[in-house]
């Protein structure tokens, strides 16, 4: 009988998110399965030793795909790709959007490609949603009529395992973050106005002033969104910038204080005992002119938002009282978003989905 061929594509060519969950899952339950990664070269120094891994674009990953039995990825796949008969393509997508998405933010796109991406939609055997409103807006914001598996994401079992603390550590080690510091964890999204190519400073914050007014024994780790392809661009010693580390979901367990913008990340935190505090210095802009939300930040956010590095520094001094002014929201915030997050999600889509 021949061996089960799993492949999997994370953020077009990256060892991460809710793909890395479901393989190091199916490796621990050992069963005689081939698992190949698509892969990007840039990215390849976040694949384990031995991880077996073509690369995307290529003729090679054209016929592994050809030859799947299962696609499990959490974005979209080549547009061109049409899985064979028979394989089962398990769409787990990178997060619940708080900003408008796909067809409800189709004046991003011209004509040809949103008929292109909506038919890449189609061919998706199933869509995972992190349970509650969540679910039902991405198959809405996708028309997506297929089957939704409200498993929760699995990439976010890691944040809830028994030994979240101690992965946390090893993390800050290998980061070389002292086991006294401070850390707050700056991981903004990107903006469509916005130049996404060549140097320059995250937009917004200003990295250094943070780590300075917060003073010694603090650090601030910056991961810019991976679309924005530059560094960080902050010369500080105390600000060190995260953007080429394989796994988001690593800091957030290093962090001490969590701080985005529009990013989905704040769904995955809000369940999480991680401060969060919502940097929105153009959020008018933002919503009104850009993106729009499902939400409105100012009344349902599960953490403070503010418009000025000012108040943000402030806030971060004085964390436990932001975590108390905030515990009812933010509960409120996770039993409507996200109340499958429990560490039990890799279970439960590995099971639905028959894998």
């Amino acid at each position: 009988m021949q061996r089960v061929r799993v492949v999997y594509n994370s953020f077009g060519g990256r060892y991460a998110d809710s793909p890395r969950a479901v393989h190091e899952a199916l490796l621990r339950r050992g069963d005689d399965v081939e698992h190949v990664w698509l892969l990007d070269e840039r990215h390849r120094a976040g694949f384990p030793a031995g991880t077996a891994t073509v690369e995307l674009g290529t003729p090679a990953a054209g016929e592994v795909l050809d030859g799947a039995d299962v696609v499990v990825a959490n974005t979209h796949m080549p547009l061109d790709w049409v899985p064979a008969a028979g394989t089962r393509y398990v769409q787990t997508w990178h997060g619940t959007p708080l900003k408008r998405i796909h067809g409800d933010a189709h004046t991003r796109y011209d004509d040809d490609l949103m008929a292109r991406l909506q038919a890449e939609v189609d061919r998706w055997g199933c869509l995972v949603g992190p349970g509650g409103e969540g679910s039902a807006l991405l198959a809405r914001a996708f028309r997506y009529t297929g089957p939704v598996l409200d498993t929760g994401y699995p990439r976010n079992d890691v944040l809830h395992a028994p030994g979240a603390a101690e992965h946390g550590r090893a993390v800050r080690e290998r980061l070389g973050l002292g086991a006294d510091e401070r850390v707050v964890l700056y991981a903004p999204t990107w903006r469509d106005d916005e130049d996404l190519v060549g140097p320059g400073a995250p937009p917004g914050l200003d990295a250094a002033r943070l780590a300075d007014h917060l003073g010694e024994g603090w650090r601030v780790l910056v991961r810019l969104h991976y679309f924005v392809r530059r560094g960080a661009g902050v010369d500080h010693p105390r600000v060190l910038d995260v953007g080429a580390h394989p796994d988001i979901t690593d800091l957030y367990l290093a962090a001490d204080a969590f701080v985005t913008d529009y990013s989905s990340s704040l769904f995955d935190v809000a369940p999480t005992p991680l401060p969060v505090l919502l940097y929105a210095y153009d959020l008018e802009h933002y919503r009104d002119r850009l993106r729009g939300f499902y939400l409105d930040l100012d009344e349902e956010s599960p953490g403070p938002v503010v418009r000025t590095q000012d108040e943000l520094e402030r806030l971060l001094l004085d964390l436990p009282a932001v975590d108390a002014a905030w515990a009812d929201k933010r509960a409120a915030f996770v039993a409507r978003w996200c109340p499958q997050d429990d560490g039990q999600a890799t279970g439960r889509l590995l099971e639905r989905a028959g894998l």
